[in-house]
Formats: structure tokens, sequence, C-alpha cells
């Protein structure tokens, strides 16, 4: 292969990279400990061609033993982020979409970008972190439920 083709296979192949954006996904609840930590593993799990990350408006707890439970179950345990990050650490004009479990979280979003108010959409998931097992077991599932119906409506990146 002569040095022109090489040469002009490297700007193929550096053009592509740039042309190829990497869809970013965000999750925001309120503690990152529960819902939106559990939606991130799930979503790596099922769509690895994604940038999946996860935050809450205000973290002070772990990551919750009953997440790390439910994700060991489904094989997604991999996927889970050790700590919780608070939704100030994020840049979020750079995600594509954001995903807030409640409304009140959406609202922190937007108040923070305004940009981000036609990016961000509401999944009315119930805060679980006061529920019993059984019906935090009930979250978690609609939980995986909406990420699987997300992952099949995304276009794929690859």
């Amino acid at each position: 292969m002569s040095a022109n083709l090489k040469n002009a296979l490297y700007k193929v192949r550096v053009c592509h990279l740039k042309l190829v954006k990497v869809m970013r996904v965000l999750f925001v609840c309120s503690g990152n400990a529960h819902r939106s930590p559990l939606a991130e593993a799930l979503l790596k799990k099922l769509r690895p061609d994604l940038e999946v990350e996860s935050a809450g408006i205000s973290t002070s707890i772990p990551i919750s033993e009953k997440i790390k439970e439910y994700l060991a179950k489904e094989n997604a345990g991999k996927y889970l982020k050790r700590v919780p990050e608070n939704l100030t650490s994020k840049r979020l004009k750079d995600y594509d979409l954001i995903v807030a479990m409640e409304q009140r979280h959406k609202d922190a979003v937007v108040a923070m970008c305004a940009e981000c108010e036609q990016r961000t959409v509401v999944w009315s998931v119930e805060d679980p972190y006061y529920l019993d097992h059984k019906d935090a077991e009930k979250i978690y599932k609609q939980v995986e439920d909406k990420v699987r119906e997300l992952a099949k409506s995304l276009l794929s990146t690859r």
C-alpha cells in the first residue's frame, strides 16, 4: 500500500471519528443511590455503544445494597458505579438526553442549565428509599422496563 493511500485512509478514519458522535445519556434522581444508578447500569449493559452516567440532586448515602443485589440478578452488577455523584459535578449541556425520575429532578436540571429543558424527560418513578423490599422491587422493575424501552428507541451510534 502506498504512503499516499495510507495517508488518505488515515484521514478518512479521523474524519469518520469526528463525525460519529456517541450519544450521551444522564439519569437523575434524588441521591444517586437507587433509581438513577440502576438505570445507568442497565442501559450500559443493554447499549454499550452509548455513554451513560447518573447523578443525584443531593448525595448523602452510598448506593443501595438492594440495587447491588438486583443488578447482580440481572447480570449487570459490573456496570454499577462505586459511589454516588452529585448533579453539580456534571456538565449538563454535554448530554443529548437527560432522564429525570421526578419533575423536581427536571426542575433542578433546568435551574442549572436552561438550554437542557428540551433534552430532559420525566419518567415519574417513585423513590423506593422508604419502601419495603417487595414494593422497592416493583420500582426497580419499572425502571428496568423503562430502560429497555429507551434502549430500543435510541438510534444506534455504531
